[in-house]
């Protein structure tokens, strides 16, 4: 982070902000479908290239997003004078030059292309799930891809998962890895902190009264001296997935 801080401008531009209308946890009716969301800063969206098709010119500065833990970068092209953001990789310079959609063989930190112009054994973010679609996967601090195989129409791809998924040999990515790996090392200094990231308190069902949650009541501290379950008696981690009908045969004969 004191790395960068050199090259973070600010403020961002004013033509790739807009309002981001956040749900709280609510849906459409008003009902709380996801708990302890609410509150928080104030934030503007940044519109961000993640097509990566036309995005190219000069690197002229990093800069901070507060709806994600990657950094930004801005791009100039100086043909068209225009600015755009993308997601920074790791060890991006201002003055590197960045490309859309390049034919160049080999590895080139932040350019964007095609699985069958990436090299095997490259790292990669930034993925799309079909052609000509938005980059889904691999866009946390750290993440990263790695190209195992390819054939003459799909590439085999290690996700940060450790998951194995074939894709399109026509699909965008971009080499690099994501910026801002340490984010995961980030502590919270005092409790309004998590309330600026619009995190809402948690409270515990053993730490209530036996009339507000099952878990509640008892002498002293106690587990809750059953399965846990919701405030309404339902199993929080989900059903039992032991099917009792299949029985272990035994390997000896009787």
């Amino acid at each position: 982070m004191k790395q960068n801080k050199q090259i973070f401008i600010t403020p961002p531009l004013k033509s790739k902000r807009r309002s981001w209308n956040y749900s709280t946890g609510r849906n459409n009716e008003g009902h709380i479908t996801a708990w302890h969301r609410g509150g928080g800063h104030s934030r503007l969206y940044r519109d961000i290239d993640l097509n990566r098709k036309y995005t190219q010119g000069i690197v002229i500065g990093l800069e901070y997003d507060p709806n994600r833990s990657a950094f930004l970068a801005r791009i100039f092209n100086p043909d068209t004078k225009k600015h755009n953001y993308i997601i920074a990789p790791t060890k991006i310079k201002k003055g590197d030059i960045i490309r859309s959609n390049s034919t160049r063989n080999g590895f080139q930190n932040g350019h964007s292309k095609t699985l069958q112009n990436i090299l095997t054994g490259s790292l990669i973010y930034n993925l799309s799930l079909s052609p000509g679609k938005d980059g889904k996967i691999l866009r946390a601090p750290g993440a990263f891809g790695r190209i195992l195989k390819r054939t003459k129409t799909l590439a085999k791809i290690r996700l940060k998962s450790g998951q194995y998924r074939w894709f399109d040999i026509k699909t965008i990515a971009t080499n690099g890895v994501v910026s801002n790996s340490d984010s995961r090392f980030t502590k919270l200094k005092k409790a309004g902190q998590s309330r600026w990231l619009g995190k809402r308190p948690i409270v515990r069902g053993v730490a209530m009264n036996p009339i507000d949650h099952p878990h509640g009541g008892g002498e002293g501290k106690t587990s809750g001296g059953r399965p846990s379950v919701t405030p309404w008696g339902k199993p929080t981690k989900g059903p039992s997935t032991r099917n009792s009908k299949k029985q272990l045969k035994p390997n000896v004969k009787i």
